[in-house]
């Protein structure tokens, strides 16, 4: 949890709170006991602690919370305001609930329609593209040892300087 250093009592009093009234408190003390609490001066370094976590649900209640949305860039499923509990997320607002861990929310998303398309790329180079390209693409392919791959393009420019 990142909190501001402004609202550390208040919500040490509301997490003692819930857990007396949760049947399974000792598992979520044990979850606890394995969390860790970062106080920090200001808004701006939750966010900036947050984007470097990654965290797989981010829960910003906080007065003007949608002023946050674009500074954060690394976060599985984010919840805004007051009226916006990651449980509505789990099972009734619509967003999906498969979602990245452990920190994983800098290189992927939460699984959406896109992952269950099929798409391909598609590539068409001109002649000038292609011959802007040879040079870097033998260059790289040789670094790689992949004689076939810069083979390819060597031919290829041999006939552009032929039919030069």
């Amino acid at each position: 949890m990142l909190i501001w250093r402004v609202a550390l009592s208040a919500r040490a009093e509301a997490v003692e709170r819930q857990l007396a009234e949760l049947p399974r408190a000792e598992t979520a003390r044990q979850a606890l006991s394995a969390s860790r609490l970062i106080v920090t001066n200001d808004l701006a370094q939750c966010v900036e602690i947050s984007n470097q976590y990654g965290p797989e649900h981010l829960i910003i209640q906080t007065r003007n919370a949608r002023d946050l949305v674009d500074s954060i860039t690394s976060a599985g499923s984010v919840f805004l305001g007051d009226w916006s509990p990651e449980s509505a997320g789990d099972y009734a607002s619509g967003t999906n609930h498969v979602l990245p861990t452990y920190g994983y929310t800098a290189t992927c998303s939460s699984l959406g329609l896109a992952d269950f398309q099929k798409r391909m790329t598609v590539q068409e180079l001109s002649k000038e593209g292609f011959s802007a390209l040879a040079s870097t693409i033998e260059t790289l392919a040789a670094a790689e040892r992949l004689t076939a791959h810069k083979n390819a393009v060597t031919l290829r420019v041999n006939v552009l300087k032929e039919q030069a």
